[in-house]
């Protein structure tokens, strides 16, 4: 802190970013007068989340405000190689368009107002329900409840969901392909084709439904 003698308190200061905490200093005439360590509340299941991700092959990037010591406690914890400290808002997004352009498809998952910028400017921008309401507007997917390990179950399931689209749409295909050159010609029944084309719809929406079950 400019102008401010924290020599006293250095131990202090570095034990609690060792655990990763932030140190909030008040002071008076330049002198300090009181330090508070405030720590975020580790999520259940958030070690768990990362290493899953992880073991998927995904490159995990922790993004935060926070100082160098403290973010890198924080990273240690949660097993994240990667992270960026002392983030301003504005350069989260730049952080998500630098990605970009390094080939990279991002996914942001944020809770705030200082997000919603990066969230709408990443490929996949996820908002947590608990978050604000900017930053949910922004958001592709909101998570409603539950913890990071959401946002797994969020990727799982829109892979899923992208994987039963080409399924529908390769049936879909298969059925135009051979019907309609069999119907043009007159080697289909009416009443046939027609039940083909139902059978066909539902089938559709019955490998559909399959997410339901994820």
């Amino acid at each position: 802190v400019q102008n401010i003698d924290l020599s006293d308190f250095d131990n202090h200061i570095s034990a609690w970013e060792q655990e990763a905490k932030t140190v909030v200093i008040v002071a008076a005439d330049k002198m300090p007068v009181a330090l508070f360590a405030i720590a975020d509340q580790e999520k259940p299941h958030a070690r768990q989340a990362v290493r899953s991700l992880l073991e998927r092959g995904l490159k995990v990037v922790m993004i935060t405000g926070d100082n160098s010591n403290t973010a890198r406690a924080m990273a240690k914890k949660l097993g994240i190689k990667d992270f960026e400290a002392e983030v301003l808002p504005d350069e989260k997004l730049k952080l998500v368009k630098q990605y970009q352009k390094e080939g990279y498809k991002v996914a942001f998952v944020g809770d705030g107002v200082n997000d919603a910028p990066a969230i709408t400017a990443s490929d996949l921008g996820i908002a947590v329900g608990i978050g604000t309401d900017i930053a949910m507007e922004a958001g592709q997917i909101v998570l409603v409840g539950g913890g990071p390990e959401k946002v797994l179950e969020a990727i799982d399931l829109a892979k899923q969901t992208h994987k039963i689209i080409i399924q529908n749409l390769f049936w879909a295909f298969i059925y135009n392909i051979i019907g309609i050159p069999i119907a043009a010609i007159g080697l289909l029944n009416p009443m046939i084709a027609s039940a083909a084309m139902a059978f066909s719809s539902v089938s559709v929406v019955l490998n559909s439904l399959r997410l339901k079950k994820k």
